[in-house]
């Protein structure tokens, strides 16, 4: 039974950095060949970063990342790497569109491919068959689908090698595994992070284990790109389907295993249809000792999706080249949780918080504020605004909502001076909840480049914060979240004595409502049948309808559920609700 070393590179690429992706390759494939690896492993698209969109239409994008890789054979073989088999995900082309037939876009000239470098070559090639269409993905749109399993033997092993999606295909490449002969089975992906996503992904790869009686070797790409995170959590498992190595979550690794592939006879002939071969490299007689396998076990929930959030806002920040951030903080629970997460990913040191009291602002949202900025050690200012709000309420007569919303955006304006003043990115701070059903001023506390908790439901808002300061009190920390900033009713403070409450049903409530009607789309007729009042569940339904013009506007934010609006949730704004 061969035994090869496999290296999984869980690696953070930035989307069009074709020069230091590559050196962040050529960096892990020479710890790969330190620790005695046989082939190292990259995920999907490592060479461009992912999702291109419509990069995919450039014929001139397409022809770098083609040099990229051809440079980067050459490269590894200059700098003694060659011996190594190296494989990595990239977009290729440009390729003449193709009719629209089948499962190829009409118009795409680009291909979603993965190449094996050896020898200084680009030793074998392979196409992803399976372009998912659905959620955030447009990869038909963009992408030509070919239908072809590659095998490749690398120290004696035969492994077939497939893209992402088509893992979760029981047609394609993936169902000609057992027929092909392949001792183990490799799959590169960008898969991003969705919460509960593993309670679906770890099976299917147990799943494909035990349906083909081979290993399976599950390599993930970490890190933020827009409005997505990916988590890594790169895993191997056994041909029993046992969890064998498995790499943390939000962060680069090199994971390293010594792996047992089965020798297995080909059912079908060596020439079947639909599966190319190419030899690598043939087993050697040299002995070594095994290698330790890391075994890593998923956080909880909750540090899962701070982890993700914070990941999600460092590289944005990062790879936009931003050098700071800045946010108002009101003392409330959702400001909170923003510059809490904003110190974790970037440094109190560049993190500025203002604090803009009005004439309703209370005095613990005031010392609330104060109290976060100094456990958080970020930058801290207070610019009243009530001498910029009372020219616009005498001159325009301002009352209600109009002279609340005029106290919201002076606090935007007051945050995109500083913002082009200092260059810091203004962070908005509106939970899922909020966007959900319009409980936002649009270029007031709207205003903003990022927002850290988009997709974060208000329960969850309160959630996290528990969590965190639960997690600093274990390090002997002092917790960053004041605990009246939790546990006080939320107030947008912009009437006297004003709650949430006063138009907004309780928010563990609204959350179940918005719940079913966003996450699982059920109709008003479902949602009551579950106990809740049709009145209510029709208002809030009205809403949201009514609110998308808000949200096409919002700043985008990670995605860390299963429906986020933005890439997952596209609805019409002018629209007739009729309801039944």
């Amino acid at each position: 039974m061969p035994r090869i070393r496999l290296a999984l590179a869980q690696i953070n690429p930035t989307l069009g950095d074709f020069s230091g992706n590559s050196d962040r390759i050529v960096s892990f494939a020479r710890a790969a060949a330190d620790a005695g690896a046989d082939i190292v492993v990259f995920p999907e698209m490592a060479v461009s970063g992912y999702p291109i969109e419509d990069l995919a239409t450039r014929p001139e994008f397409l022809r770098r990342c083609r040099e990229t890789v051809n440079h980067l054979a050459q490269r590894l073989d200059t700098e003694d790497l060659g011996h190594l088999p190296v494989l990595v995900g990239f977009p290729d082309g440009p390729f003449s569109p193709l009719p629209a037939v089948g499962v190829n876009a009409p118009t795409a000239i680009a291909k979603n491919s993965a190449a094996i470098l050896h020898g200084g070559q680009v030793a074998a090639e392979t196409v992803k068959h399976h372009l998912p269409n659905y959620g955030v993905f447009d990869e038909f749109r963009n992408f030509i689908s070919e239908d072809s399993l590659l095998v490749a033997r690398v120290a004696g092993a035969d492994l077939a090698v497939v893209i992402c999606e088509d893992l979760w295909h029981d047609s394609g490449p993936v169902s000609r595994v057992s027929e092909a002969g392949a001792s183990a089975l490799i799959v590169i992906n960008a898969s991003p992070f969705e919460r509960d996503k593993d309670d679906v992904r770890l099976p299917l790869v147990q799943r494909r284990a035990t349906q083909h009686k081979v290993p399976v070797a599950y390599v993930n790409a970490v890190g933020g790109q827009d409005d997505l995170v990916f988590d890594g959590d790169s895993v191997v498992v056994s041909a029993e389907g046992t969890v064998v190595s498995r790499a943390p979550q939000f962060r680069e690794h090199l994971l390293v295993l010594d792996l047992d592939c089965p020798q297995k006879t080909p059912t079908a002939s060596t020439t079947t249809p639909g599966v190319h071969r190419a030899l690598i490299s043939e087993a050697t007689a040299a002995t070594r000792p095994n290698v330790s396998a890391l075994v890593t076990t998923p956080p909880s929930d909750e540090q899962q999706i701070w982890e993700a959030l914070v990941l999600g806002l460092h590289d944005y920040v990062e790879k936009n080249h931003f050098p700071s951030i800045i946010l108002g903080l009101s003392g409330g629970i959702d400001s909170s949780v923003v510059a809490a997460i904003s110190v974790d990913a970037l440094g109190a040191d560049r993190c500025f918080g203002v604090s803009m009291p009005s004439r309703y602002s209370s005095s613990h949202s005031r010392s609330d504020a104060d109290d976060l900025a100094e456990r958080l050690g970020m930058h801290y200012q207070v610019e009243p605004i009530i001498d910029l709000v009372s020219p616009f309420e005498t001159q325009l007569g301002l009352s209600g909502v109009a002279a609340e919303n005029i106290q919201a955006r002076a606090r935007g304006m007051i945050l995109m001076a500083l913002s082009n003043q200092h260059g810091h990115l203004v962070l908005t701070t509106g939970n899922k909840s909020e966007l959900a059903v319009g409980y936002s001023t649009i270029y007031g506390d709207a205003v903003g480049g990022f927002n850290p908790i988009k997709d974060v439901p208000k329960t969850l808002v309160w959630g996290l914060a528990r969590w965190r300061n639960a997690y600093a009190r274990a390090q002997g920390l002092t917790p960053p979240i004041p605990e009246n900033a939790i546990t006080k009713p939320p107030s947008a403070e912009l009437r006297p004595d004003q709650t949430d409450q006063d138009s907004l049903p309780p928010y563990d409530v609204l959350d179940a409502i918005l719940d079913a009607y966003i996450d699982q789309r059920l109709d008003i007729p479902e949602i009551v049948s579950r106990g809740f009042d049709r009145a209510l569940v029709e208002r809030i339904v009205g809403l949201v309808d009514r609110a998308e013009w808000k949200r096409r506007q919002a700043a985008i934010g990670p995605k860390i559920s299963g429906m986020a609006f933005g890439r997952d949730r596209r609805l019409p704004i002018t629209f007739v609700h009729e309801r039944s």
